[in-house]
């Protein structure tokens, strides 16, 4: 599966997380590696980089910038989805790293 140049926005996350639907993740992917830039609602400003395997699951880190000026980062396992319009749902399950520690999911939708 290859996400290169896919854009994708949250449609589910736990309370504990501080994308939305307002948050758009852009995908740059070159082998196995993936790179992201992600921007939008409580997000100025966030950097994903990380590896995607043979059935396009990802294994990723990232770290942004909230508008309060806070700067977290945690880590994220992502498993794909093919929908009947043959877009892709990617079902996120993550930890931050930073902060409190907690645990959360996302579910995001490519746009």
């Amino acid at each position: 599966m290859n996400y290169h140049k896919r854009k994708f926005r949250a449609v589910i996350n736990t309370a504990n997380c501080e994308i939305s639907s307002e948050t758009v993740f852009e995908y740059i992917q070159e082998g196995s590696v993936l790179s992201a830039q992600y921007q939008g609602g409580q997000v100025v400003k966030g950097h994903i980089s990380g590896l995607v395997d043979d059935q396009g699951y990802i294994e990723m880190h990232y770290h942004q910038v909230n508008q309060k000026g806070e700067v977290s980062k945690g880590m994220c396992y992502s498993r794909p989805e093919i929908l009947s319009n043959g877009k892709i749902r990617l079902h996120e399950a993550w930890k931050w790293a930073s902060g409190d520690i907690s645990e959360g999911s996302s579910i995001l939708d490519e746009i």
